[in-house]
């Protein structure tokens, strides 16, 4: 990938120097380049193995930083680009004026605190880290100018450079990272507003269980159709189309999640604990996670992080191993405004009118002049949306924009950790996203922690939108050593899934009402509680089980039904028996899908909430399944029950006959869900050659393997973005796979190469010893000290 570019002697004999001494014979066939690189101390070896995971060996861990930013810039250097600019809202400065809009919202979610506290949230080596990293960015940027054809070929298509960094961008940016509750709040309102506020309930459920009011003072039919524009603009994804940038469709925020676990050795088949994690996100190319190995004197990590921060967030450090998973803390509140209407710029606060601040920064836009907008803030965060002649303004408060909530960078705290209770007191000050922290260690050690920042809410829940007259503010933050942990359980194993786990008698107190639908973790407690002892390969499989536990119990309640419509007789043929599987190939499963998404949730909104259905397409799973289980609270009784179910499998048999062709025997689950892995630019192109894909897909919303697909067209939105098992103490037994690869450049070996074993819930090893990585290198980059 690079060409050799030394400066005089002395540099060639450092080379060569540092190659010799690090270079065994394992190695000697690997190609060897040398690359100057600004703002390195001392040289840096970057050994990337043969599946395209980069292994950095520096003399400090200020070096190994820049080395790493320096190895994801030459993997990917446009999503760097492409995820800086959105996120600093400087968009409209490359690709024209239809941006500017998104780049104003984007600068209102920036970072504007205090920035030594800031840095000193995350730890005394946060703003070295991000300071080499961005210089290691920088440092590629200054290769590719020197050698312009290697420049990724996005750059060409659009037009434009890649931007330099400084270490402020990796810590301003707060909008890539994931979020909780903002949208559902707005559309509890709705559904409140059209069909009262106990008809939510259909919606999402509420855990624990609890009396929903609406806040006094505040109208669920007063929320304008676009009071959330500018917010989802903000964080919204980009995608674009032959004409330009438009936000990208993404999965529900109650479907993002991620599995993880640990057992204990004495649960293991080699006496020494496994970790595993598989983050959830929508997927596209590259993937959201990269694979990076940092080595240095103090510092020997290895794992999966953002691409756009120094650091891992999942992986281990040779004794401590670490994974997450979201903890759906509520960190966001829609405040409502009412205006001063001789002074729009103020709002009604207490018994007085306060002032908001305004600044005006400048965009710069490509092709015209640039062009000044005006952001506003009250005291709760930046105002989206104002109407003028209704008096009435909008502001978000985010936990997000505090001092330590960039996306994932608390993990530079956890790399060092050489202990549970060590482990524990970091973890404490994560920030966001909120997790739940997995862990595992060489001395048999296995434990989990709930960490993120909490707003303490008084006197209302955080689940509608709330008057901002001072009624309902926040009273600081839930202190991290009151939230929930377990360590070494008397079952063996520790585990979560997105789902209600805390405590019972836990003081919830507006902490979170609103968790992921429970079956993953069921299933993965199902699993591992039914094995006496498992293995690496076992989490591997585990990570890959396609058992739907809302399939196994709705074909439960339908053993007993029988019907008169043909299609129904069919249908219920087909489910009878039937494993539950979610498998590519299985006609079952495809019926039920169908079924189930398309057919017997809509009816079922329709059944008990009618005046909800415009806000409620889809109910939530678990109430919809425990409905069908006990029919009489909510049909009134089960011949209501029994009458919808059997309609509404006739319609989706006739569905898939219609899609599939009439003989079930070839009817396929994977003929009708597929995963595409879709390069961003395609649309530009034209064409489909930069996308990965399509594959057909097994899994379900609710299996292990999750695939969250649209209920149209069942093109995969989301699902394992990476997944890794770790053999704790054993460590180059374990295994991983990224996706679609490393790479986001099209023209690299390792930019669609684990595509084909993601789909098949293969893995490849994830190397930590030197000899290992070595006897498996690819190629070796030098960095040398230089300057531009």
């Amino acid at each position: 990938m690079f060409r050799r570019r030394t400066r005089g002697a002395a540099l060639v004999a450092a080379a060569t120097a540092v190659l010799a001494a690090a270079a065994p014979v394992d190695a000697a066939a690997a190609p060897r380049t040398v690359v100057l690189a600004t703002g390195l101390d001392r040289p840096v070896e970057v050994v990337t193995d043969r599946w395209g995971v980069p292994h950095v060996y520096a003399a400090s861990a200020a070096d190994a930083y820049l080395a790493q930013g320096f190895a994801v810039a030459a993997d990917r250097l446009f999503q760097l680009d492409l995820g800086r600019r959105r996120g600093l809202g400087t968009l409209a400065e490359v690709l024209g004026p239809a941006h500017a809009e998104r780049d104003r919202a984007a600068r209102l979610f920036l970072y504007r605190g205090d920035m030594a506290r800031e840095w000193a949230a995350y730890g005394p080596e946060a703003k070295t880290a991000a300071t080499r990293f961005a210089a290691g960015i920088n440092a590629y940027i200054d290769w590719v100018e020197r050698n312009p054809a290697a420049l990724p070929p996005e750059f060409g298509l659009l037009g434009h450079r890649p931007a330099r960094w400084s270490a402020e961008d990796v810590v301003r940016i707060r909008t890539h990272a994931l979020t909780q509750n903002l949208s559902s709040e707005v559309t509890r309102a709705r559904v409140a507003c059209a069909a009262g506020v106990r008809a939510d309930r259909v919606r999402l459920r509420l855990q624990p269980e609890h009396d929903l009011a609406v806040p006094d003072g505040f109208d669920p039919c007063s929320l304008p159709a676009d009071v959330l524009a500018t917010y989802e603009l903000a964080t919204g994804s980009v995608a674009f189309t032959g004409t330009g940038v438009t936000a990208l469709p993404a999965a529900p925020a109650s479907a993002e999640g991620s599995n993880n676990w640990a057992i204990g050795p004495g649960r293991t088949t080699t006496g020494r604990p496994i970790l595993a994690n598989d983050p959830h996100r929508t997927l596209g190319s590259p993937s959201t996670r990269y694979l990076t190995h940092l080595s240095a004197p103090g510092l020997d990590v290895i794992g999966a992080g953002d691409p756009a921060a120094p650091g891992i967030a999942a992986g281990h450090n040779g004794t401590a191993a670490f994974g997450l998973t979201v903890f759906p803390v509520d960190q966001e509140d829609l405040y409502v405004y009412q205006l001063d209407p001789a002074d729009p710029t103020r709002y009604r606060y207490g018994d007085g009118w306060e002032r908001m601040r305004t600044t005006t920064e400048r965009i710069a836009v490509r092709g015209e002049a640039p062009r000044d907008v005006e952001l506003s803030f009250t005291r709760h965060g930046p105002v989206i949306r104002v109407d003028a002649v209704e008096g009435v303004a909008y502001a978000v408060r985010t936990a997000w924009l505090e001092p330590g909530t960039a996306g994932y960078l608390g993990s530079l705290r956890l790399l060092r950790a050489g202990g549970y209770a060590e482990f524990v007191e970091q973890a404490r000050a994560w920030g966001a996203p909120a997790e739940n922290l997995v862990y595992a260690d060489t001395s048999g050690d296995i434990g989990m922690v709930s960490v993120g920042l909490a707003p303490k809410r008084v006197g209302y829940d955080g689940l509608l939108p709330v008057p901002g007259d001072g009624r309902y503010e926040w009273n600081g933050f839930v202190d991290g050593a009151a939230l929930p942990q377990t360590a070494n359980p008397p079952r063996g194993f520790v585990a979560s899934a997105n789902q209600y786990n805390l405590p019972e008698g836990y003081p919830v107190e507006g902490l979170s009402y609103e968790w992921n639908n429970p079956s993953r973790y069921e299933r993965i407690v199902e699993v591992l509680g039914g094995k006496r002892k498992s293995s690496v390969a076992d989490s591997v499989a585990l990570q890959s089980d396609r058992l739907s536990i809302p399939a196994r119990r709705l074909t439960a309640v339908l053993a007993g039904l029988t019907g008169t419509d043909p299609d129904a007789t069919a249908a219920l043929d087909l489910l009878r028996g039937w494993d539950a599987v979610m498998t590519e190939d299985t006609a079952a499963g495809a019926l039920f899908e169908t079924w189930v998404s398309r057919y017997l949730g809509p009816a079922f909104v329709r059944t008990v909430a009618p005046a909800a259905l415009p806000h409620v397409l889809q109910p939530d799973n678990a109430v919809l399944v425990s409905a069908v289980e006990d029919p009489v609270p909510w049909f009134g009784s089960t011949a209501v029950r029994d009458q919808l179910v059997l309609a509404t499998l006739a319609a989706a048999h006739r569905d898939l006959a219609a899609t599939l062709g009439p003989d079930r025997a070839a009817w396929r689950w994977g003929s009708l869900q597929t995963t595409t892995f879709t390069h961003p630019l395609s649309a530009v192109r034209g064409d489909t050659e930069w996308n990965v894909g399509s594959f057909p897909r097994g899994g379900a919303w609710y299996t292990v393997d999750a695939s969250v697909y649209h209920p149209v067209t069942r093109q995969q939105l989301l699902g394992a973005s990476f997944r890794m098992v770790l053999d704790v103490g054993g460590w180059d037994r374990s295994r991983v796979v990224n996706t679609p690869g490393q790479s986001g450049d099209p023209r690299s070996p390792h930019y669609r190469d684990l595509a084909d074993r993601w789909q098949a819930g293969e893995t490849v090893p994830l190397l930590y010893s030197r000899g290992a990585v070595l006897r498996n290198a690819e190629r070796v980059t030098v960095l040398l000290p230089g300057r531009r």
